[in-house]
């Protein structure tokens, strides 16, 4: 494996996406997922985004998230150059609050999908999950991970106290 190899490469459309793309990050960090973030643009940076996509194939990464707010095309114009599997995070921006986003993200015409998680922060957790998900079909130790984060997630609901 090269020691350039990655297996998430995170990608926004502009730099305010980090302060909820982080928490993407920063979950993939916490189960020892090598990753990178870039801000690249669909539409403001083309060439620099076709540029990187050649560079992730050749770095082997198995998963992009791509987070993006108002028309979103971010993801799909990601999905459409790459074989490897592309996961939307529509960003809570404009003023339709990422709801064009969202909307702009699960209606990708047929033939090119984006699997796409919810608006925001929430999304973004769990786009992180969701990748996690589709690493540990090659690496089981990740299952056993998921296993423990769920059994700590439900114990965390359980011993919640109500006043």
């Amino acid at each position: 494996m090269s020691e350039n190899k990655i297996n998430v490469a995170i990608v926004m459309g502009s730099k305010s996406d980090w302060e909820t793309m982080k928490n993407c990050a920063l979950l993939l960090k916490e189960f020892n997922i090598k990753s990178e973030h870039r801000v690249l643009s669909a539409h403001r940076t083309p060439n620099e985004l076709m540029t990187w996509l050649d560079e992730l194939k050749q770095r082997e990464c198995d998963v992009i998230i791509a987070a993006a707010g108002l028309a979103a095309h971010l993801g799909g114009v990601v999905a459409s150059h790459s074989l490897m599997p592309v996961i939307g995070v529509p960003m809570d921006a404009g003023s339709l609050q990422g709801m064009d986003a969202l909307l702009s993200m699960v209606q990708m015409p047929p033939g090119i999908p984006v699997a796409v998680m919810g608006i925001g922060k929430p999304g973004a957790i769990n786009a992180a999950l969701f990748a996690i998900q589709i690493l540990s079909i090659k690496d089981p130790s990740l299952t056993t991970k998921l296993i423990a984060y769920r059994k700590a997630q439900a114990e965390k609901v359980l011993n919640e106290k109500l006043d």
